[in-house]
């Protein structure tokens, strides 16, 4: 027997999840999404579209959430749809408690992607942590620079393949004019990197970031592809206002540190010492490595609650700049819910947005 659920059942339904604790009823009552409003216009934009024919296009804030909640549960599109369907507090969020229409997973794909042609994403960003700064939230009187990898689907190419794309070409006979090998060439992702750590192999991009070391929110970061050395990106990350920058030996080396110093004398360098063959660090060394790494291991909690709470560190894209896209919307995604937590746990504060 089929039981048919009424509208009050809903309600009843939905007040208990409030209840419990719904994270993402919480998540709602903080953030603001209207503020990104003007800019998802822009990015979702369609100039080509002169007339008002045809399907009307759907309102970007709600398509900007489904993207958020992608990253916070780690769901593909054709998850999405379903979990949209299916769960009440997934539309609850979304404010289509009683709408049977839902963007389908092709139609968040086309999002996504739209997202990612404009350019716009990384503003998003931007705005957000402008908005965090002027609330206080963001003190910079510390900064946590490191990176993780960013894991994609791994390629089953051969030895020549490999070695021609690493080159930054395209093998020739992926680019025959045929079906079969236009199909091919879509699936084959020629940006992303194999790179191996503690013995490790990893396939994909990294994930720069710049953590504040008061409140644990990502201010800054950058995309690169896995095999790029933690050391290059940390210039682009930092800035004058920075008043301390802890960082792993990764970034440890006498070339590095006299840029830093010569770019922004006012900042403390904070950056692991590391030893080398035939010199092994001092007694002292590695009590102020010990030091430091009480006050870097912050970072490690950003990336713990990324691959733990928001369900890992993979990506389901092809191409650096959809990779992007992914990475920007899941580290803010992850903002969005430091700052929910930040918000519970003390008072006096101005909400942003």
């Amino acid at each position: 027997m089929s039981i048919q659920l009424c509208f009050g059942d809903e309600e009843r339904e939905l007040s208990e999840l409030s209840n419990m604790g719904d994270p993402l009823e919480k998540l709602l009552a903080i953030i603001d999404f209207e503020v990104f409003r003007s800019l998802l216009e822009e990015a979702f934009s369609n100039p080509a579209r002169t007339h008002r024919c045809g399907r009307p296009s759907w309102d970007c804030v709600l398509i900007f959430k489904i993207l958020i909640l992608q990253q916070l549960y780690n769901i593909s599109d054709e998850q999405t749809e379903y979990q949209i369907r299916d769960r009440l507090t997934f539309r609850r969020f979304l404010g289509l408690s009683r709408c049977p229409a839902i963007p389908d997973a092709k139609t968040i794909w086309n999002y996504r992607d739209k997202l990612a042609k404009s350019g716009k994403s990384k503003a998003l960003f931007e705005l957000y942590t402008n908005m965090l700064e002027n609330s206080g939230l963001i003190t910079k009187s510390g900064s946590i620079v490191d990176s993780t990898f960013v894991e994609a689907p791994r390629q089953r190419n051969t030895r020549e393949e490999n070695k021609t794309i690493k080159n930054g070409k395209t093998p020739e006979e992926w680019l025959a004019n045929t079906p079969a090998m236009s199909h091919k060439l879509a699936q084959k992702d020629r940006d992303a990197r194999w790179a191996k750590k503690h013995k490790k192999s990893y396939f994909g991009f990294k994930n720069h970031v710049k953590v504040d070391l008061d409140s644990k929110l990502i201010v800054a970061f950058c995309v690169t592809n896995a095999s790029v050395h933690d050391s290059h990106t940390i210039v682009q990350l930092v800035d004058s206002s920075d008043q301390v920058i802890f960082a792993d030996a990764a970034y440890a080396g006498a070339p590095l540190r006299d840029v830093l110093s010569e770019r922004y004398p006012n900042a403390i360098q904070m950056i692991h010492e590391r030893g080398a063959r035939c010199k092994p660090l001092s007694k002292q060394q590695k009590a102020d490595n010990a030091a430091k790494s009480s006050v870097r291991c912050r970072v490690e909690h950003v990336f713990g609650h990324m691959k733990k709470a928001m369900g890992g560190a993979f990506i389901r894209s092809i191409g650096i700049a959809r990779a992007t896209v992914v990475t920007t919307l899941r580290n803010l995604a992850y903002n969005f819910s430091r700052i929910v937590h930040i918000m519970s746990k003390r008072t006096g504060l101005t909400v942003p947005g």
